[in-house]
């Protein structure tokens, strides 16, 4: 692996649906304001790290800024 590649960040294979989520909700997100299949993305991306639950665990924050989003 190249320095280059090291420095510009690692890269997370994304379904189109969770592209759509991150699209639709750039920042943070209300767990309350989801619908069943918006909660089941969200809980897919908190397992790939981009987002996470803040310490009410009633709130997501984005972790990772897409530069291609």
């Amino acid at each position: 692996m190249k320095i280059a590649q090291l420095l510009s960040g690692i890269d997370i294979a994304l379904t189109n649906e969770e592209q759509k989520f991150i699209k639709k909700h750039k920042g943070a997100v209300r767990l309350t304001a989801l619908d069943n299949h918006e909660n089941w993305v969200a809980q897919n991306l908190v397992r790939k790290g981009v987002y996470s639950l803040s310490k009410d665990n009633t709130t997501l924050n984005k972790n990772i800024h897409e530069s291609n989003q």
